[in-house]
């Protein structure tokens, strides 16, 4: 491809990543109208989970795909699915319907958030250069992930809560005319054998595991335990047939590979961790603050511009210092920010929790382009596209368990809280979360109510603070032996 059809096609990845953050932040402000509107409350917890749910399952199935019917093509059926998936959302009669669709636009949105990546290791050979782009792509998430709250808020008041779904129309026909004019594949045209059976196996396998997670205190514990065990015999089958298959989902050749087995432990251990920030930091403000859920929202727009600098950073010094060193230094801003929150009481200011915060997100933007890269380089370019797939399925994987486990936490915390407070019910501590019903509750009860929340976010952020000390060992007993190391840069 010439240097024009290059750069429109990074505008199409972009863009592709730009519906990719908008969906997180903007349908987090929309999940109270969304509920209330197709009455469906006690499906909360599963408008986010869902999509999660169809990401994690399609990822490994995406690469299979782009190999081949070309990522090309590939891409471009995922925009679809991902425009029809919101249009529907939009649409949706009920929450059951809502839902359903929801899975349609988290399939695509596996494509998505997988393939860009690997179409940049393809169309971009030179180490450097490709290291710019995934900064880019990273840039253009977290940029839309920033306007998410401020778009989804003006959306909702001006006009309904459906074209928080729409405005994703206009943007993904503008990639995929893009893509249809400008994209000429240059990975292989050949048409390998599709691993069906395989593709069964992890699909389903995945989706026991990830619905037994995600019911964690939810249902009865058999029901639990059954879900995850029938899920691990399953996948144990997958990984037996894989052994076996022409052209497995996941090659387990990849898994001999001690440096990218030891790249995907770092990237499961810092998103774990990173997903607590993430998550209860909007609901410090509301729950503890009294903020309006759109306030709630912004408090990680200070994280997310952090981020594409740090991202847009490691891009121009990558040369100089060592991966080990890069992500010791995510590591660490990150622990800054998990154990910040741990430290915090809940009586400090906004503008502290704001700033502990936005550590995380430098913290991101160092881990996940120094790692990216070196997941690439350590597959090489013949595994380079199922390791790019396999490391983000983890890291998607990683913040959906780790996501339940922090759930569970806080569920224990506030029925423990509850137990010693007969005056206070778990319906009174929904309501704290959201600022209009919480002024409907007993004032004199807010203070201990707030204290009940705050010991449930003080423990997650213990674990998140684990979980880094962990990633810390790790990056030590894998990295620093290779401290001497640059990375081996490609041609030009």
């Amino acid at each position: 491809m010439n240097k024009k059809q290059i750069t429109m096609v990074t505008v199409a990845l972009m863009l592709g990543n730009v519906m990719a953050g908008l969906d997180g932040t903007i349908t987090n402000t929309a999940i109270p109208a969304i509920v209330s509107a197709l009455h469906g409350i006690q499906f909360m917890g599963w408008i986010v989970a869902i999509y999660l749910l169809g990401m994690s399952v399609s990822i490994p199935i995406w690469t299979k795909i782009g190999e081949k019917i070309t990522n090309k093509l590939a891409f471009e059926i995922a925009l679809v699915l991902f425009v029809l998936g919101s249009t529907l959302e939009g649409l949706a009669p009920n929450i059951y319907f809502f839902l359903i669709a929801r899975m349609i636009m988290g399939i695509g949105g596996g494509g998505m958030g997988s393939l860009p990546y690997i179409i940049a290791g393809y169309v971009f050979p030179n180490i450097k250069k490709r290291t710019q782009v995934l900064g880019y792509l990273t840039a253009s998430f977290n940029g839309a992930a920033i306007l998410g709250p401020l778009v989804g808020g003006w959306l909702i008041d001006a006009l309904s809560w459906h074209w928080v779904f729409y405005i994703n129309i206009p943007i993904g026909l503008v990639a995929l005319l893009i893509s249809l004019i400008y994209y000429k594949p240059v990975t292989p045209k050949t048409a390998p054998v599709f691993d069906l059976q395989g593709a069964f196996l992890l699909v389903s396998g995945l989706i026991m595991f990830l619905m037994g997670i995600q019911l964690l205190g939810l249902t009865a514990t058999w029901i639990v335990v059954g879900l995850i065990l029938f899920s691990l015999v399953l996948l144990i089958f997958f990984f037996l047939h894989e052994a076996k298959a022409e052209n497995p989902i996941i090659p387990l050749s990849i898994f001999s590979n001690h440096d990218l087995n030891d790249d995907l432990i770092l990237f499961a251990t810092t998103w774990g961790a990173f997903i607590a920030v993430n998550t209860y930091l909007p609901m410090w403000a509301q729950a503890l603050l009294g903020m309006s859920a759109l306030m709630g929202g912004m408090t990680l727009i200070p994280n997310s511009i952090v981020e594409i600098i740090a991202s847009q950073t490691v891009a121009t010094i990558q040369e100089k210092i060592r991966t080990f060193t890069l992500v010791m230094i995510g590591i660490v801003t990150m622990m800054i920010s998990s154990g910040g929150l741990f430290l915090a009481n809940d009586q400090t200011p906004l503008w502290i929790l704001i700033l502990i915060g936005a550590f995380s997100g430098i913290g991101v933007g160092f881990i996940f382009v120094a790692l990216q890269v070196k997941v690439q380089i350590d597959a090489g370019m013949e595994d380079m596209a199922t390791a790019t797939s396999t490391s983000y399925l983890i890291r998607i994987l990683a913040q959906t368990v780790m996501a339940a486990v922090y759930g569970v936490i806080m569920n224990l915390a506030l029925a423990s809280g509850i137990n010693t407070h007969s005056n206070i019910t778990m319906h009174m501590m929904n309501e704290l979360s959201d600022a209009k019903s919480a002024k409907l509750l007993p004032q004199s009860l807010l203070p201990e109510m707030r204290k009940i929340f705050h010991s449930g976010i003080h423990e997650i952020m213990a674990v998140s603070f684990i979980l880094l000390l962990i990633a810390t060992i790790f990056n030590f007993y894998f990295n620093f032996k290779q401290s001497n190391k640059k990375i081996n840069r490609s041609p030009k």
